[in-house]
C-alpha cells in the first residue's frame, strides 16, 4: 500500500523540442523537470494568444452567476469580521477577569478570529458565508465557548438565526451576523496568550491539543497550505471559481450528501494548476477535466508529501488503518494530520461525479475548439428526467427555527440511506439532487403530513411558541416542509424490491438523534414517499419539469461523454492518466417498467402491505385488490403515492 503515498498517473516527464536544439532544448527540458506537489508537471507551456481569448471570455461568462463581489460588498464582510473580532476580544477579556485574571494581564492576552474556506481562498461568490475560527488562549475552555460567547452573541441586534451545534464532529455557532452567513468555530491554544499577528501553521502548536480542537485548525492550517502549494494564485482563484460554478449547477458540490465539498474542489485545481503550472485558467479548465475523468480511482490526489509529524493524531494512511483502504475517491489534506477531504463518497456519488466529469471534457473540448461557449458548461443538468423512480423524503415542521434545525439533522443522515440503498441487491444507483426544495405548507389527514398542491402559498413562519397553531384534535400542524429527491436506477426487470426496513431503519436513526440532542419538537416529521416520474409535477412546478425535459442536442453530448470519441482517448494516452472504474449502465438507463416497490405505510391505524406496480401507475392494498385500466392516462390516474411516515 505504500505505492498509494508516492505514485501518482503523472510519474512521467513531457520533454519536448528537438535533441539538436541545444543550450535552449537543455533548459527546456530542466524546466520540465520542476516537480510542483508529489509528481513533474506534465506541461511547462506558457499561453497562446487564443488561452488569453478563451480566458477573458470564460471570466465574462461568469459574471452572470454572481460569483464576483463588488468592492461595497467586500468593503461589508471586513468590517463584519472586524465587528466579530472586537466580540472576541471583548468576551475574552471578560471570561479572563471572571477567572480572576488581573486587570493588566487580561488586556494582553489576545485572542483572534481567522478565516478559511472560500472566503479565504478569494474565490467566495456574492452572498456567500463566511467560515472562520475562533482562536483563544489555555484558560477559555470550549464551554465557556458555548455558554457565555454565546449568550454574548444573543445580545448582539446584528445577530439572527444563531444556532449552536456543540456536538457536532467540528464543533460551531452558527449565525447571520448582518446579513452574512457565518460560520464560526473554535479551538483553544495551549499558550497564555495569542498575538495580534499569529501563524497557526506550525505543527507544534497541535501539541497536547485534544481532537475537537485540532479538527477546527484544520480549516484555517489546509486553506494556507494550498494557496502555499498552487504556482499562480489568481490563476488558481479563476479556476476554482468557473470549477466550483459547475459543480453546483451540475448537483455534485455537497461533502454532507456524499458529492466533494469546496475543499476538495479547491485540492483538485490545485493539483491541476502544479500539473500545468504556466497554464491560463481556461487551459486549466479543460486540463481540470481531462485529468479527472481518466484518474484511476481510488489512487489519492495529493498536492504534496505527507510530512513526518508524528504528535499522535490520526491521518490517513491505507498502510496502517484498514478503513482507509475502503475510500472510494481519496483527496487528502496538506496539512498534518492528513485527513481524507471525501470520505463521504459512496459508489452512487462517485459514480455520478465521474459521468459528469467525462461530459465536462466532452463539452471543454468543445468550447476550446470553438464549437460552443463557456454558457453550455455551465447549463444546469436534466436530473428529473435521467431517472423514472424516486423516494421523495419529506421534512416538516410547525416554525421557521425547527424547520432550519430539522433539515440540518436530517441532511447530514441522508448519506446513509444512500449507503444502504446501495447494499439492496436489485439497486445500481442512488443519485440524491443535493438541492432542497422547499414545499408548501402541509396539513394532516389522520395525523399524516400530505403536501398541498404546488401553487399554493405558504403562511407567515411561525417563530415563536406562542405562534405555532393546533388542529381540532390538539395536534400541531406542521407549517414548513422541506423536500430531497433521490433517483433510483435498479439491475433488473420484473422484480419487487421491499424498502420497507431500509428507510424505517434511516427515519428512525434521525429521530434518535433528535430525542439524543434535545432536538425533536411537537410537529417535526420526515416522510418518504416513492414517486414515479409522471408523478412529479405534484411535488415540482411545472416550468421547472419543462426546464429539465432532455433536448437532442443534450442526449448526444451525455452520449459522448459516456463513451468519448478516439481523439480524445488518443489525447488522454499521450499524458498517460489511468482509466476510470467501468460503469456499463448509463446514469439516465433505467428499464424498470414492471418493477414493483413493496413498503410498509407506517400510519398508527394500518398494518397493510402496499406494492405498488409501477407500470400501471396503481397502489394495490393487499387485503383487497382492484383491476386497473393500463392505459389511463397519468393526468386522470387515481394513483395513490407509496409512502413511509415517522412522525
Amino acid at each position: 500500500m505504500s505505492k498509494m503515498w508516492t505514485s501518482s498517473p503523472y510519474s512521467h516527464t513531457n520533454h519536448q523540442g528537438n535533441q539538436n536544439a541545444g543550450k535552449t532544448n537543455e533548459h527546456q527540458n530542466q524546466q520540465n523537470l520542476k516537480t510542483l506537489g508529489m509528481t513533474s508537471a506534465i506541461s511547462m507551456a506558457g499561453p497562446k494568444p487564443i488561452d488569453i481569448e478563451k480566458t477573458n471570455e470564460l471570466k465574462e461568462s461568469l459574471i452572470p452567476y454572481g460569483v464576483f463581489e463588488s468592492e461595497v460588498e467586500m468593503h461589508h464582510r471586513m468590517e463584519i469580521l472586524g465587528q466579530l473580532h472586537r466580540l472576541v476580544r471583548q468576551w475574552i477579556r471578560d471570561e479572563s477577569l471572571r477567572k480572576n485574571m488581573p486587570p493588566s494581564v487580561a488586556d494582553t492576552v489576545g485572542g483572534n478570529i481567522y478565516t478559511f474556506g472560500s472566503y479565504r481562498l478569494g474565490v467566495h461568490h456574492r452572498g456567500a458565508d463566511i467560515d472562520a475560527l475562533c482562536v483563544a488562549p489555555r484558560h477559555i475552555d470550549r464551554t465557556d465557548y458555548f455558554q457565555s460567547f454565546y449568550e454574548l452573541l444573543k445580545m448582539q441586534p446584528q445577530v439572527k438565526d444563531l444556532r449552536a451545534v456543540e456536538d457536532a464532529f467540528v464543533p460551531v455557532i452558527k449565525m447571520n451576523f448582518d446579513g452574512i452567513e457565518i460560520d464560526l468555530l473554535f479551538a483553544r491554544l495551549a499558550l497564555k496568550e495569542i498575538p495580534d499577528s499569529f501563524d497557526l501553521r506550525d505543527d507544534m502548536l497541535l501539541k497536547n491539543l485534544d481532537q475537537k480542537c485540532v479538527r477546527s485548525l484544520n480549516g484555517c492550517r489546509v486553506t494556507d497550505e494550498i494557496l502555499r502549494l498552487v504556482p499562480n494564485i489568481e490563476n488558481f482563484r479563476l479556476t476554482l471559481r468557473a470549477i466550483k460554478l459547475w459543480a453546483k449547477r451540475h448537483g455534485i458540490y455537497s461533502n454532507t450528501l456524499g458529492y466533494l465539498g469546496g475543499v476538495s474542489w479547491a485540492m483538485l485545481v490545485a493539483r491541476t494548476c502544479q500539473l500545468y503550472p504556466n497554464a491560463l485558467p481556461a487551459t486549466l479548465v479543460h486540463k481540470f477535466f481531462l485529468v479527472f475523468s481518466q484518474w484511476k480511482w481510488p489512487q489519492p490526489v495529493l498536492l504534496k508529501q505527507p510530512d513526518s509529524v508524528n504528535l499522535g493524531f490520526p491521518v490517513w494512511d491505507p498502510r496502517v488503518n484498514l478503513a482507509d483502504r475502503f475510500h472510494l475517491m481519496p483527496i487528502i489534506t496538506p496539512a498534518y494530520p492528513q485527513q481524507n477531504s471525501t470520505f463521504n463518497v459512496s459508489a452512487s456519488t462517485r459514480t455520478v461525479i465521474m459521468e459528469e466529469f467525462r461530459l465536462g471534457l466532452a463539452i471543454t473540448d468543445e468550447i476550446m475548439l470553438n464549437k460552443c461557449g463557456w454558457e453550455r458548461l455551465f447549463e444546469a443538468p436534466n436530473y428529473f428526467s435521467r431517472y423514472r423512480h424516486f423516494i421523495v423524503l419529506l421534512a416538516s415542521s410547525a416554525s421557521s427555527n425547527d424547520q432550519l434545525q430539522w433539515c440540518g439533522l436530517i441532511e447530514s443522515k441522508i448519506r446513509h440511506l444512500i449507503n444502504t440503498l446501495e447494499r439492496n441487491q436489485h439497486i445500481t444507483i442512488a443519485h440524491v439532487n443535493p438541492e432542497c426544495f422547499n414545499s408548501v405548507p402541509l396539513h394532516t389527514n389522520g395525523g399524516q403530513p400530505l403536501a398541498l398542491p404546488p401553487g399554493a402559498t405558504p403562511p407567515a413562519a411561525a417563530d415563536t411558541p406562542g405562534d405555532v397553531k393546533l388542529n381540532d384534535k390538539g395536534e400541531v400542524i406542521p407549517n414548513h416542509c422541506s423536500m430531497w429527491f433521490i433517483g433510483l436506477v435498479f439491475e433488473k426487470t420484473n422484480v419487487n424490491v421491499d424498502l420497507t426496513y431500509d428507510i424505517s431503519t434511516f427515519t428512525k436513526a434521525v429521530h434518535f438523534q433528535a430525542e439524543n440532542t434535545s432536538m425533536l419538537r411537537e410537529g417535526m416529521s420526515i416522510e418518504a414517499r416513492h414517486v414515479r416520474r409522471k408523478e412529479l409535477h405534484q411535488y415540482l412546478s411545472p416550468s421547472l419539469l419543462r426546464r429539465e425535459r432532455l433536448t437532442s442536442g443534450t442526449k448526444r453530448r451525455l452520449a459522448d461523454a459516456q463513451h468519448p470519441p478516439n481523439a480524445q482517448a488518443n489525447q488522454a494516452n499521450n499524458s498517460q492518466p489511468s482509466q476510470p472504474p467501468k460503469k456499463t449502465k448509463r446514469l439516465s438507463e433505467s428499464s424498470t417498467e414492471d418493477v414493483s416497490i413493496i413498503s410498509y405505510n407506517e400510519d398508527s391505524n394500518s398494518s397493510n402491505m402496499y406494492e405498488v406496480n409501477l407500470q400501471n401507475g396503481t397502489s394495490t392494498n393487499h387485503e383487497e385488490r382492484k383491476p386497473t385500466e393500463k392505459n389511463e392516462h397519468p393526468s386522470t390516474s387515481n394513483a395513490q403515492t407509496n409512502s413511509i411516515a415517522c412522525t
